[in-house]
């Protein structure tokens, strides 16, 4: 607003109706006119302030160097402030403080003696803005702190997404760098865990310090969140006591930094740091939304970790299902895959196995269970075990793949309660290795059949049975497949032919004996080739990949 002389002096008719404060200063520095405006921005009535010098409007830490600023601008006609819109404080004639927007212009007559108007300001009161302002920077810090919940929702376990948390609040929330801190159980403090930095930048003299030191509860600002459970922010850390690493800050430029909980339940899972090297005041708001962010990064991770852990356990009961590695057979190449399929059920039902006979002979089993989980994998268990007794030396006659397969049946039969069916379709083996090849004898129930993969081309051998564990009458017919050298014998479970791709075409028998019509007799390529096109097929596929193993038994040429 500019005003000239006869505006401030002849028309306070016109200044008396403005709603905001109007307030003009001569020379001196003095109020030379105030419109009534003033009396509900800061308390004063307007006759009381005449002739007062503009410091009384001022709070007391503003009044140092005002003379001397208003006194250049008086010679000069120059002034920072002039012509612009300022934010900052005023004093209320009640002594506290109000956020006003000021804007200053200078009047048009030059003002010659001590009592003329120089200077008008106007007064308007910030607090609404003030909150507009502050509501966005909370709306734009709980969208951030959604998108790093959402960037950690890609984390396959809870060591990557602790990894990717820094980096992610940094980049989103607009912090220079930040430190985690974890928990120590053996040491009862926090211990470093990680520094972020700006990409170009090395980490400086904060992360050094950082990672020699360890925190108790209420030592330091990563000790104190802890003791809190809340937020903390500091504006200044060269200065502020607790900050402990305030030389370090210093050396590398670091002026504010906040620290907020991440929590799940009553367990504290981390502490984060962010640091800024502008010195940047956090409103109470903002430390409300990194409480928020906190739990929530909590809750995720601590259900990422209690998922990893699930994981590990699953891991650790699937390899108890499969053999730890393959035996050496004298003129036989063996080599195995599996894949767990990618449901919930973390365990899978597929397993194979190769033992060792007193006659010479080696029994070949691969089976796959209905379902996943916990009680598949007990079923499995069962016929791995069932199996390996049929067949061993304290069995009383000498067992085929009939007896074994029979022998699992009843065991199946014998533990069936009232809950799902779990029946299992096996194919069993008996290897006898021989001078001239390799001679097996194959019991198949309910399974894909085995392929033969010769010179002359991949046929499927055996005769399709029944599955396991749905009916005592069992019959498992039994064929001799004589092995030559240069052939491979592929048994797999159906994870392989039932792969889909996106339009849910599945690879099929068509697709299993394409890729083996191509291969040299080696068992290690074998199964190398199955595997890699099922999991082309599967690439980008919408449709959940199901259990797969596969084991070959190939007779070098």
């Amino acid at each position: 607003m500019a005003l000239d002389h006869e505006v401030a002096v002849s028309a306070p008719s016109l200044l008396g109706a403005l709603p905001d404060a109007v307030v003009v200063a001569d020379r001196a520095g003095r109020i030379a006119y105030v419109n009534p405006a003033i009396r509900v921005l800061l308390g004063h009535e307007p006759e009381d302030l005449v002739g007062q010098p503009l410091t009384v409007l001022m709070p007391e830490r503003l009044r140092h160097g005002h003379g001397a600023g208003f006194a250049r601008y008086a010679a000069t006609g120059e002034g920072k402030l002039v012509g612009a819109t300022t934010q900052l404080p005023a004093l209320h004639a009640a002594g506290h403080e109000v956020a006003i927007d000021l804007t200053l212009s200078r009047l048009r007559r030059p003002a010659t003696v001590a009592g003329d108007p120089l200077v008008v300001a106007v007064l308007r009161d910030a607090s609404t803005t003030i909150l507009l302002e502050r509501q966005f920077e909370v709306s734009r810090y709980l969208a951030a702190t959604l998108r790093v919940t959402a960037a950690l929702t890609e984390a396959r376990d809870a060591d990557v997404a602790f990894r990717d948390l820094l980096p992610t609040l940094c980049t989103e929330l607009d912090w220079d760098t930040a430190t985690l801190w974890q928990p120590d159980r053996t040491t009862g403090t926090l211990s470093h865990a990680g520094t972020w930095t700006a990409p170009g930048q090395e980490p400086g003299a904060l992360h050094t310090a950082s990672r020699e030191l360890r925190f108790r509860r209420g030592t330091g600002l990563p000790g104190i969140v802890w003791t809190r459970r809340s937020p903390v922010a500091v504006e200044n850390l060269w200065e502020d006591p607790s900050f402990i690493r305030a030389e370090a800050a210093r050396a590398d430029g670091i002026r504010s930094g906040v620290a907020f909980p991440v929590v799940h339940g009553d367990e504290l899972l981390a502490v984060c740091e962010l640091f800024s090297r502008e010195e940047r005041p956090v409103p109470a708001e903002l430390l409300d939304v990194l409480a928020h962010a906190g739990r929530q990064i909590g809750q995720f991770l601590g259900r990422l970790r209690a998922e990893s852990e699930v994981r590990r356990l699953a891991d650790t009961l699937q390899r108890s299902l499969l053999p730890s590695h393959l035996p050496a057979i004298r003129g036989v190449q063996l080599a195995a895959r599996y894949r767990p399929g990618g449901g919930a059920g973390l365990v899978g039902g597929d397993t194979y196995d190769v033992m060792p006979l007193p006659d010479g002979r080696w029994m070949v089993l691969i089976a796959d269970v209905c379902g996943t989980g916990a009680e598949a994998a007990a079923v499995t268990a069962l016929t791995r075990h069932t199996a390996r007794a049929a067949a061993s030396p304290a069995a009383e006659t000498t067992a085929g793949p009939a007896e074994v397969l029979r022998a699992v049946n009843a065991a199946l039969l014998r533990e069936q309660t009232g809950g799902p069916l779990r029946f299992v379709t096996a194919v069993c083996l008996m290897l006898s290795p021989g001078p001239g090849g390799v001679r097996a004898t194959v019991g198949v129930a309910g399974h894909p059949l085995p392929v033969l993969a010769c010179p002359d081309g991949p046929r499927e051998v055996g005769v399709p049975g029944h599955p396991l564990g749905i009916s005592p009458d069992l019959d498992v017919p039994v064929v001799e497949v004589e092995l030559p050298p240069g052939t491979t014998m592929v048994l797999y479970t159906d994870g392989v032919t039932e792969a889909r791709d996106d339009t849910g075409a599945q690879f099929g028998d068509e697709g299993l004996l394409r890729v083996l019509g191509g291969l040299p007799g080696d068992a290690e390529a074998t199964v190398e080739a199955v595997t890699a096109a099922v999991e082309e097929r599967l690439r980008h596929s919408r449709y959940e990949a199901d259990d797969l193993a596969v084991l070959a038994l190939a007779v070098p040429a």
